[in-house]
């Protein structure tokens, strides 16, 4: 699948991993990501949400894709990892610029994992969101996600910052007929 209804997104290339990286560590983590409401700065310390030693190995693996959205001057502003597990799409790594927050492009990038799934034939897509995230949760609520009643640990992984209190993640799934 190379097109979208969007011309916005296409797959992302190694080429992009330099930018992907930006993006997700100034949607994510340290002073910069406090301008959007995706921040995960007041739960994980530190600047570092990912590296480009990770995205490149999670670009490699079997069935791993990232959309990139870009803006008219070519600036990834916006990406989502999707993974092909079996029959379902994992869905990780979602971010929107900071200063771009709320203006819809988040929407936008999520259907097109959508229509990525249903491309693939998949029956569903889930993601694992930091369980104390509620505003989050509650926007993907709105999209047809639901909670599964499945919880994980969150571990540190000596990348990503320090917690600075307990956390997990909830499973939320997207079920047959909703994508």
């Amino acid at each position: 699948m190379k097109t979208f209804s969007n011309d916005h997104i296409s797959i992302a290339d190694t080429s992009d991993i330099p930018a992907i990286k930006n993006l997700l560590n100034s949607a994510y983590r340290g002073e910069s990501s406090k301008q959007g409401w995706t921040t995960e700065a007041d739960l994980i310390s530190g600047n570092t949400r990912t590296d480009e030693a990770t995205l490149q190995k999670t670009m490699q693996q079997p069935g791993s894709i990232f959309l990139k959205y870009t803006n008219e001057e070519g600036e990834i502003i916006a990406c989502v990892n999707l993974q092909q597990h079996d029959n379902k799409i994992y869905l990780g790594m979602f971010s929107v610029s900071p200063r771009l927050q709320g203006g819809g492009i988040g929407k936008k990038i999520l259907q097109a994992a959508e229509e990525y799934a249903i491309h693939l034939k998949c029956i569903s897509i889930y993601m694992s969101v930091i369980s104390v995230r509620t505003e989050l949760i509650n926007w993907y609520k709105r999209y047809g996600y639901v909670d599964t009643g499945e919880r994980k640990p969150f571990t540190e992984d000596g990348i990503s910052g320090i917690h600075l209190k307990k956390l997990e993640f909830m499973i939320l799934e997207k079920l047959p007929g909703n994508i």
